[in-house]
Formats: structure tokens, C-alpha cells, sequence
């Protein structure tokens, strides 16, 4: 990219990014969001979702053995309701991983961690019925050797990817990069190291360059990433990978704290253990985030203390540290009042009052299934739905890996289960990442149209 040409980007961007910024600020906390793990400025969904698309990891000899894109009916109200109604297959085995969606909400970008490829599906058009509409083959090329796209995140006219690894040593030293949502490269942002800490400030022992999750805060101008492993690694058996001492020396130990608008690294802060998931506070007063150690099973919070400066601290265990549950997925409330965990060894889901977020405290514990990875809840936080894969080579192996998408209501109290699905019994696949489609997000879609009244002419 020419040098005027990516000024010129930048300033455009700016101006949307801080467009966008001053118009979160100003509305209340729900107005620009969905299901809690989305990006704030994601158009919302109201009330009940209609269907919820599982990207799925292909298995050699079950069904059609590609990774593909799962439509499930869930509203209660339609006749094929707990049903599969759709399936999308991409072409060969990608290691399925990660999807999002685009600010607008016409598209879904899903990516594969092994072949770096990103599959943009179209789920505007006919929500029941994605549609494959572009794929992006050169992402490692474009980006620099950036590989393993996971998190796909909405920004202005922009998804962001986070990388897991690179071309060079296939190790966790990797970076973030940014493409228009018609699928054009834009820039590539690599994580500081201690070789080159790009301006950031180091506030403790570590400055590894690792990458997983992105969330924004576009009320504190803030971006927050997480870190995890490399390819070397998360393309491993996992038994194998356990009992090679040096393997497990290559996970993150970081949380990065950006500057949203110059896409600039500030503070890079010490979560030891593979911190995954972030999920950040939805109401304006509340300026923190939450993430869960993989290889130490704790809850920390990423919070702002009273001076403007951004600080890690751990507040909690996660069942017995000593048996390693392994924190997976993890899904604030709409409310901030919330905090649900999923731990994959040993298939369980776990509520955690938030009321005080430094001291979050255990409510509420349900076994999901012999393994659990992924958990995604409605924003009115009624109904919660629970997939099983993690990766290909880290999922249980015989009897325990067990592959499905569980259907759930919450009241507040328990769980209680609405349907279950099967997908190897329905030859799909490894169930991993969810996100939910609506026809009242596109209302020239809505299945009944309702008449406009004629008025008479006087």
C-alpha cells in the first residue's frame, strides 16, 4: 500500500472510529449491542433469535468430512424448531475455529487456524440459508506472515483478526490485522516483544508477543488482547503436547492494552497461565474486562484503576486448580452482574455473581457433557446455548468425545434443557464457535410482511 494511500485510510478510519466512539458513549449500555460477547457496535438483535451458525470442524469419514457452516432453528415458535435446517460445507479440513460477525451484521467471517484461510458467508440475504460469499486464500501472504486467524471482531467498516502464530517459527510471536469488510487488507499490527515493545510500557516480567482474543472498550479509546500458543502447539495431540516440557513453555503470558484509534500497543500487563477469552464490561461506569487462565484455571480482571491506568489482577480460582479444568469459553451478562465459565476436562458450565467484580463468587455449577468448549447467551439472558469441540487434536478421544449443540433456558436459578443435537449421529462434524441470526435484523427478509394501512385521498 502506497504511504499516502494508507494516511488516507487511517484518517478515514479515525474519523468513523471516533464517530462511532462518541455515539456509544452517548446512548445507554444496551442500545448498540447483542449477544454479550460481541462487539458494541454490532446492530442488535430484539428479543428472540431465530437461528444460531455453528462453524463446524470436518471429520475424516464422518458425512461429507468438511469443516462447514451449521444453521440450527431456535425459536420456539417455528415448525422446525431444535432442527438442523441448514448445512454449508467449504471444501476440506481447516481447523474450523473462530467466526464473527461485521458491524452491519451482513456477514460472517469465519477462519481456519490451519490453512489461514477466511470464509465470508452471506447471512443477510436469506438468514435461514447462508450463502458462501467470497474467501480470502492470501491472508498469511498479505499480512506478512501472520498465521492462524482466530477472533474475527467488528469495528467501524472493519474486522479485525487476531493472529496465533507466524510463517517464521510456527511459535506464538504473531500480530493483529485489520481488513475492510468487503474482505480488503488494510494493515498488520504485531504484538510488542521485549526485542521491540513499539512504544508500550512493560509492567512486569513479560513482553511475549502472543496473541488470542480482541475486545474493544470505544468508551476508554481501548482495545484489550489476550495471548495463547503458537501452531507448533494448538496443532499438537494435546496428550503429547502435556508431556513435552518444552511445548508447554510456549504459552502467552499477556494482556496488550491498545489505543483503539492509532491501533497503537499502551501497556502490556503479566496474566500468567494462557489467558483466553476476554469479555468486557457492557455499562458505562463499568471500565473492565474479564478473562480466564487456560493452564492456571483463574479469573482475572483487566480493570482501569483511579488514576487512568490499566491494571491485571487475579480474583478467583476455578473449581480445583490442581486437576487443571481448563477455563474454555466464558460470557459476561448484558447486565455486567454475571459471569459464566466453561471448563473443558470436565464438561461444566459455572455462574459467578459479579455483583462485586473483584471478588466474584460461585452460584451456580451444571455438567454440559463429557467435554464442553463454547457457551453463547441471548442478551435478555433467558436462553444459553453450549457446543463441544475445542480443537481436532485436543478433543477427547472415544466415548468422551462428544460432539454437540445444546439448547437451554435460564431463569435466573438453573439451567434447563430444550434440545440437544448430536452431530456426529447427524454426520456434522465438531461443534465449535456460535453466533446468532434474526430476520428482524433485516427487515426486508422478515418471513410475514405486515400491510401498510391505505390512506384515502381527501
Amino acid at each position: 500500500m502506497h504511504k499516502h494511500h494508507k494516511g488516507t485510510v487511517s484518517r478515514t478510519l479515525m474519523a468513523a472510529t471516533l464517530a462511532a466512539s462518541t455515539l456509544f458513549t452517548a446512548l445507554p449500555a444496551n442500545t448498540l449491542a447483542d449477544e454479550p460477547c460481541n462487539s458494541p457496535y454490532m446492530a442488535k438483535i430484539v428479543g428472540q433469535e431465530d437461528f444460531v451458525y455453528v462453524w463446524t470442524l470436518g471429520v475424516e469419514g464422518v458425512g461429507d468430512g468438511q469443516d462447514k457452516l451449521v444453521t440450527i432453528d431456535v425459536n420456539p415458535k417455528s415448525k422446525n424448531y431444535g432442527k438442523v435446517i441448514n448445512t454449508l460445507s467449504v471444501g476440506g479440513r481447516n481447523e474450523a475455529h473462530h467466526s464473527g460477525l461485521t458491524d452491519d451484521r451482513r456477514y460472517l467471517w469465519a477462519g481456519g487456524l490451519d490453512t489461514n484461510k477466511l470464509f465470508i458467508f452471506d447471512v443477510h440475504t436469506d438468514p435461514a440459508k447462508p450463502t458462501l460469499h467470497k474467501v480470502i486464500t492470501d491472508f498469511v501472504a498479505k499480512s506478512g506472515g501472520v498465521v492462524g486467524p482466530h477472533t474475527t471482531y467488528a469495528l467501524p467498516g472493519r474486522m479485525i483478526i487476531t493472529g496465533l502464530s507466524n510463517n517464521q517459527d510456527h511459535g506464538g510471536r504473531t500480530a493483529l490485522v485489520e481488513y475492510t469488510n468487503e474482505g480488503d487488507y488494510v494493515a498488520t499490527y504485531w504484538v510488542p516483544t521485549d526485542e521491540n515493545l513499539q512504544g508500550a510500557v512493560k509492567s512486569g516480567k513479560y513482553a511475549d508477543g502472543y496473541n488470542y482474543d480482541i475486545r474493544a472498550l470505544p468508551r476508554r479509546n481501548v482495545m484489550v488482547t489476550s495471548s495463547f500458543t503458537g501452531w507448533s502447539n494448538y496443532m499438537m495431540d494435546f496428550g503429547k503436547m502435556l508431556q513435552d516440557k518444552e511445548a508447554m513453555k510456549r504459552f502467552g503470558n499477556t494482556v496488550v492494552i491498545w489505543d483503539l484509534h492509532t491501533r497503537k500497543p499502551k501497556k502490556i500487563l503479566d496474566v500468567p497461565g494462557a489467558p483466553l477469552e476476554i469479555r468486557c464490561a457492557w455499562r458505562s461506569e463499568n471500565n473492565w474486562c474479564m478473562t480466564t487462565t487456560a493452564l492456571t484455571s483463574k479469573i482475572w480482571i483487566i480493570y482501569e484503576d483511579e488514576n487512568g491506568e490499566w491494571q491485571a489482577k487475579d480474583v478467583g480460582d476455578i473449581g480445583d486448580p490442581s486437576k487443571v479444568p481448563l477455563p474454555v469459553d466464558i460470557s459476561i451478562t448484558a447486565n455486567d452482574q454475571g459471569l459464566w465459565v466453561d471448563t473443558f476436562m470436565d464438561g461444566s458450565t459455572r455462574y459467578y455473581d459479579l455483583s462485586d467484580p473483584m471478588n466474584p463468587k460461585l452460584t451456580y455449577q451444571k455438567k454440559i457433557g463429557k467435554q464442553v468448549n463454547m457457551i453463547s447467551q441471548s442478551w435478555d439472558g433467558k436462553r444459553a446455548y453450549y457446543t463441544s469441540s475445542l480443537l481436532a487434536n485436543w478433543d477427547k478421544k472415544g466415548d468422551d468425545n462428544e460432539q454437540y449443540f445444546k439448547a437451554y433456558d435460564w431463569n435466573g436459578k438453573e439451567l434447563v434443557e430444550k434440545f440437544s443435537i448430536d452431530f456426529m449421529k447427524e454426520k456434522l462434524g465438531r461443534a465449535h464457535q456460535m453466533r446468532f441470526g434474526a430476520y428482524s435484523l433485516y427487515a426486508s427478509n422478515r418471513r410475514t410482511q405486515e400491510k401498510q394501512p391505505t390512506v384515502a385521498a381527501k
